[in-house]
C-alpha cells in the first residue's frame, strides 16, 4: 500500500474542470491520481506518499504557500519531488515575477503552457514519475547501505569484544607461561647449583687434600727430595684451584679481562711445553699459523687458559691417542648474525670420538659435562664461551661422531702492535732474595691469609704491621707509625671497605701509596679505577705481589713528580 502511494500523482487545479479532467486523463494512462481540493489537502497527501505533483499555476494565486515550501525544504537528501506546472500566456511583469518565485519554491519543476495536448501532459507526468522512482531506488540503496553499515558496526563491536576476550585470555596465558618459565628457571638454577656443588666441591676437596696433606707431611719429612716433591704437588694444586676459580668467574662474566694486542702464533706457540706436560704421550699437538696471521685484541693470559682447556678436552675425547691441531686463519670482512668485521678464527681440532647433535647443542651450558663424576666440573667450555663473548667475539663447534671435533674461536682483529712479553705466569719460578724494601701496613681480617701474606711480604724484604680492619689501619696511621705502603683487602668488616680506606688515606697521608686486593672485586673495580687505586686479584704469586707493590710505589712517585712539575 505504501508503495502505491509513493507512485501516485497528486493534482491541484481548483479552478474550473482542470482538476477532474486531469485525473481522468492520468487514470486512463494507468497512473494513480488524486485530485486535491485545497493546498492544505495537497500538503497532507504529499506527506502520505507521492510520485509527482501536477499544478495549475492560477490555483496558487493569493494562497499561503508556506506549508508547501516547508514540506519541500524538509525533504530528505535523496528526495527531490518533481512538479509539473500548467501555465498561461500572461506576460504581465507582476505575473512573470510571481511565476519566477513559484519555480524557485518548487525547485524540481517542468512548465507546460496552455493549450497543451493530452499526450504531452501525460508524457511529462510519466517522465516525472520515472524520475521519482529512481529517487526511491536511491532511497532503498541508502537504506540498504545504512543497514549494512549498522550490521558491520555491530559485527565490529562483536569482533572487538571477541578480540578483547581473546587478548585477555592471551594475557592470562602469557602470565601463566611467565610463571611457569620462572619456575623452570628456578628449577634449572637449583639443578645447576647441585651440579656445581658436586663437581666443583669434588675438585676443591682434592686440591685441599693435596695442600693440607702436603703441609702435614712436610713436618714429617727430612729428605730434601721428598720435601721438594711435596712442595711441587701443592704448587700444582694451587695452580689448579686458581684455574678453576678463573673458570667460574669467566662463566659468570664477572672476571675483569685486560685485552691487548696479542700475537697468536707467538703466544700459543710458547705454550708447547705446558701442553706437552698437560697431555698424554700418545697425544700430539701441531700448530698451523700462517706468517700473515693478524694480531687479536684479547686478554693473553685468559687466551692461554682457553687453549689449555680445549686441548685437555680434545685429549679426553681421544682415549686411544691422536693429533690436536691448533690453527689460525684470517677472516676479512666477516659478517653474520653474531660478528661483523675483520676476525681471526682460532680452531682447536681433534681426531677423537666426536659428538652427537644433541650433545653439541648443550656443550656450552654451564655445569654440563659428559665426563665421569670427579673428571670435570662442566665449566671448561662455558668459560670458553664467556671469554669469547667478553672479547667481542663468538665460539662455534663442528663435530661428527667418529670423525672428531673442531672448536672455533672468532676473535676481533687488533690494529695495535703486540707486546713481545710472554704473559703466562709460572708458579715454580725462583723466589726473590730478601732485601730491605720498607715498611708495609697490611690490612686483612682473615688471620690465616694475613699470616701467609705477611710471610710473602717478609720474603720480599718488607717489615709488616698488620691491622684487622680499616678503622685499625687509620688508628695505626694516627699514632705516627712510619709506613711506606698500605696493602689492604677490599672486602672487610666494620663498615669501611678497602676503596673507602684508600680515599681516606689519601686525604690524610697522600704520600703513602695504597695497593688493594680481592678474590672477587667486581662491585668495587669501578670505584677503585675512579679513585686511581691498583687492584691485585687473588690468588696471586709472590712475584705478582712484588710487581704490584713496585707498580704502586712507582705510580705514586710519578704522580708526585707530575704535581711538582705543574706547580713550577
Amino acid at each position: 500500500m505504501s508503495a502505491d502511494r509513493d507512485h501516485r500523482v497528486l493534482i491541484f487545479a481548483p479552478i474550473g474542470r482542470d482538476g477532474a479532467a486531469s485525473a481522468e486523463l492520468f487514470r486512463s494512462a494507468n497512473l494513480g491520481a488524486i485530485n486535491c481540493r485545497s493546498l492544505p489537502e495537497l500538503v497532507s497527501e504529499m506527506t502520505a506518499g507521492v510520485g509527482a505533483v501536477f499544478l495549475a499555476e492560477e490555483g496558487l494565486f493569493g494562497k499561503d504557500t508556506g506549508p508547501l515550501a516547508q514540506w519541500i525544504a524538509s525533504q530528505p537528501p535523496w528526495s527531490d519531488l518533481p512538479f509539473v506546472v500548467l501555465t498561461s500566456h500572461r506576460e504581465q511583469p507582476a505575473v512573470i515575477a510571481w511565476r519566477r518565485d513559484i519555480v524557485a519554491l518548487l525547485r524540481n519543476v517542468s512548465l507546460l503552457e496552455r493549450p497543451v495536448q493530452p499526450i504531452t501532459l501525460t508524457s511529462a507526468v510519466q517522465s516525472a514519475i520515472r524520475a521519482r522512482r529512481r529517487q526511491y531506488e536511491i532511497r532503498a540503496l541508502l537504506a540498504a547501505r545504512e543497514q549494512t553499515a549498522q550490521e558491520l558496526e555491530k559485527l565490529v563491536v562483536e569482533r572487538t569484544r571477541e578480540l578483547e576476550e581473546a587478548n585477555e585470555q592471551l594475557r592470562l596465558e602469557m602470565n601463566e607461561r611467565t610463571r611457569v618459565e620462572e619456575t623452570l628457571r628456578q628449577a634449572q638454577k637449583i639443578e645447576a647449583i647441585g651440579q656445581l656443588t658436586g663437581g666443583v666441591a669434588h675438585d676443591f676437596n682434592n686440591l685441599l687434600m693435596v695442600i693440607s696433606g702436603g703441609l702435614d707431611m712436610l713436618d714429617r719429612q727430612t729428605d730434601p727430595n721428598r720435601r721438594r716433591r711435596l712442595m711441587d704437588g701443592m704448587i700444582r694444586a694451587a695452580q689448579r684451584g686458581a684455574s678453576l676459580t678463573k673458570q667460574l668467574l669467566a662463566f659468570s662474566r664477572r672476571q675483569k679481562l685486560r685485552p691487548e694486542p696479542v700475537d697468536v702464533a707467538a703466544q700459543i706457540g710458547g705454550m708447547r711445553e705446558l701442553l706437552d706436560r698437560s697431555l698424554r704421550g700418545d697425544v700430539h699437538v701441531e700448530f698451523d699459523f700462517p706468517d700473515s696471521l693478524w694480531p687479536v685484541e684479547v686478554d693473553p693470559g685468559e687466551l692461554e687458559l682457553v687453549i689449555l682447556n680445549l686441548a685437555v678436552n680434545a685429549r679426553d675425547a681421544m682415549p686411544n691417542g691422536g693429533t690436536i691441531v691448533v690453527r689460525g686463519e684470517n677472516l676479512p670482512g666477516l659478517n653474520d648474525d653474531e660478528v661483523a668485521g675483520d676476525y681471526v678464527r682460532l680452531s682447536v681440532v681433534d681426531t677423537g670420538v666426536g659428538m652427537a647433535p644433541e650433545i653439541q647443542s648443550r656443550v656450552f651450558e654451564p655445569f654440563f659435562t659428559t665426563k665421569d663424576v670427579g673428571k670435570g666440573s662442566g665449566l671448561g667450555l662455558a668459560q670458553v664461551h664467556g671469554f669469547a663473548t667478553q672479547s667481542r667475539g663468538t665460539v662455534r663447534i663442528q663435530s661428527e661422531v667418529g670423525r672428531g671435533t673442531s672448536i672455533e674461536l672468532y676473535l676481533p682483529r687488533s690494529s695495535g702492535v703486540p707486546s713481545k712479553e710472554r704473559h703466562l705466569v709460572d708458579l715454580t719460578r725462583v723466589r726473590p732474595k730478601k732485601s730491605s724494601h720498607g715498611r708495609i701496613l697490611l690490612v686483612e681480617d682473615d688471620d690465616e691469609v694475613a699470616a701467609l701474606v705477611g710471610e710473602m711480604l717478609g720474603q720480599l724484604g718488607y717489615e709488616v704491621t698488620r691491622a684487622a680492619s680499616a678503622a685499625a689501619a687509620l688508628g695505626a696511621l694516627a699514632d705516627g707509625r712510619s709506613v711506606d705502603l698500605i696493602f689492604s683487602d677490599i672486602m672487610m668488616p666494620g663498615g669501611m671497605n678497602g676503596v673507602e680506606l684508600a680515599r681516606e688515606i689519601r686525604k690524610r697521608r697522600s704520600d703513602i701509596p695504597v695497593l688493594l686486593t680481592s678474590g672477587y672485586a667486581e662491585a668495587s673495580v669501578h670505584e677503585a679505577q675512579m679513585a686511581g687505586v691498583q687492584i691485585l686479584a687473588k690468588p696471586y704469586h709472590i712475584d705478582e705481589l712484588a710487581a704490584a707493590l713496585s707498580t704502586a710505589k712507582s705510580g705514586l712517585r710519578l704522580d708526585a713528580e707530575a704535581k711538582r712539575s705543574s706547580s713550577c
